[in-house]
């Protein structure tokens, strides 16, 4: 298990003094690239292989959302391991201890040069520390869209500062920009992304929003590609 402090800052909170869902997940997201550092073995095949995790899906499960000043602790730990996939539980914890965020998440291996997945040998996933999987409410990691018709909206570009050092629109900011089409008084209490097709540099990503009872899907497409789907309950 790998874990980081952090403290609720006036930079992640929204407009009522609570931490923002984006700057959660963007602490989920540096924990669990910071957990490689506490698997050299990992780290070191991953280098020479010039190999990278990439996230495929995530679910959230929102049980409070923390204040400003407050102290945090995340702490994420891998629970399985294929040869192209694995997967990790990351919480976010108050200072008493009690969970904030659980969430657990599947990232596919992925040959940088070529872009497509690649295998891990038996030998590095024998060597991995794997850990007992947390409690938390497992839904399924593919998020099917309605079979009604959406509603599409104004395209987005995809700016410099989205990107991040794996040339690709970053995770948080998918979840991001989707939470901007809900409504005002839609108080999100779980979420799931599945990523599909990376958005890159000036990509103009075009939003179809699905409303249903409890729950609205946001699909962003690239031309015929849909590129991630959001589901907010």
């Amino acid at each position: 298990m790998y874990s980081l402090n952090y403290k609720v800052t006036t930079s992640t909170c929204d407009s009522e003094g609570r931490l923002k869902l984006y700057s959660a997940l963007q602490m989920m997201q540096d924990c669990s690239e910071m957990w490689i550092d506490s698997e050299p073995g990992v780290k070191q095949y991953f280098t020479e292989q010039n190999m990278a995790q990439l996230l495929a899906t995530r679910q959230v499960e929102i049980v409070r959302v923390p204040e400003y000043k407050e102290e945090l602790t995340v702490t994420t730990s891998v629970y399985g391991m294929k040869p192209m996939f694995g997967f990790r539980n990351t919480f976010i914890y108050d200072a008493e201890g009690r969970p904030c965020y659980k969430t657990w998440s599947m990232g596919a291996f992925v040959d940088k040069q070529a872009g497509k997945l690649k295998r891990v040998d038996d030998a590095t996933i024998a060597s991995m520390n794997l850990e007992p999987q947390l409690e938390m409410n497992y839904k399924d990691r593919r998020i099917m869209l309605p079979k009604t018709e959406g509603t599409i909206l104004e395209p987005i570009r995809v700016l410099r500062a989205d990107i991040d050092y794996n040339k690709h629109l970053n995770n948080a900011n998918y979840v991001r920009m989707a939470m901007e089409l809900l409504p005002d008084d839609f108080v999100v209490s779980g979420l799931r992304v599945e990523y599909r097709v990376a958005a890159k540099l000036g990509d103009m990503l075009v939003p179809t929003i699905y409303k249903l009872d409890n729950v609205i899907i946001v699909s962003l497409s690239i031309g015929e590609d849909v590129s991630a789907i959001i589901e907010f309950t």
